[in-house]
């Protein structure tokens, strides 16, 4: 009797020690894809941020402005601080320029796409009510990709998207409408809006409208 007390009381211990190391386990492996979540998420937060970023030129005329008057009112005094201020506002003066024909390149940007043939193509299908053909789709992210540098590969870099997702967010940087994305993705418009919605919850980790979304595409 007494040996038996002693086995049961031994298999009671090992599964209880059996059952807390599984709980361990588990709470590390819990712990530690919490932590990926966050990490990977904070990098497309980083990643989307810095592909956001746009210089404010009329701040930056300012700060040009202020300096001048500084300098000016320094004279010939003060020749160490007066070199610091001349290469605060050269650096400003180069930074309005490359934002001014950022902005350039952006118009011209526009413009290549409505006057080209993948947008007339995109028009023509409208008109008939189809969906776009796999070279239609080819010869749009081609010419996407020629007019703003590697797009396609910046928005893979978010997060790995599904080829409806990429074709939705395409079409909007053509700047089309919901119910022509509807048309030329033959998908429902409450889909595309769902589509637009989710991933910008995707990318920036909180609640968004598809025009949160469409926002940040058109500044990239």
């Amino acid at each position: 009797m007494n040996e038996f007390l002693t086995i049961l009381s031994s298999r009671e211990l090992f599964l209880i020690l059996f059952a807390a190391v599984t709980y361990i386990v588990l709470f590390v492996v819990t712990v530690q894809n919490s932590r990926r979540k966050i990490m990977a998420l904070q990098e497309r937060l980083d990643r989307a941020r810095a592909m956001q970023e746009q210089y404010d030129i009329e701040g930056g005329r300012q700060k040009i402005a202020e300096l001048e008057s500084i300098i000016r009112k320094l004279g010939d005094e003060n020749s160490v601080l007066r070199l610091e201020l001349e290469e605060k506002k050269a650096r400003l003066d180069y930074n309005n320029k490359v934002a001014l024909l950022e902005n350039a390149k952006r118009e011209q940007a526009e413009t290549a796409i409505f006057s080209s043939d993948v947008y007339r193509r995109l028009q023509q299908c409208l008109a008939q009510g189809k969906s776009l053909s796999y070279q239609d789709w080819a010869d749009l992210t081609q010419l996407l990709d020629s007019i703003y540098t590697g797009l396609t590969e910046k928005l893979y870099s978010l997060f790995p998207m599904s080829q409806h997702e990429l074709h939705v967010s395409l079409l909007v940087k053509m700047h089309l409408q919901p119910a022509d994305i509807a048309t030329l993705t033959a998908h429902s418009r409450e889909s595309i809006a769902t589509t637009r919605s989710r991933l910008y919850s995707k990318v920036f980790g909180k609640k968004g409208s598809s025009k949160d979304w469409d926002d940040f595409l058109l500044t990239l």
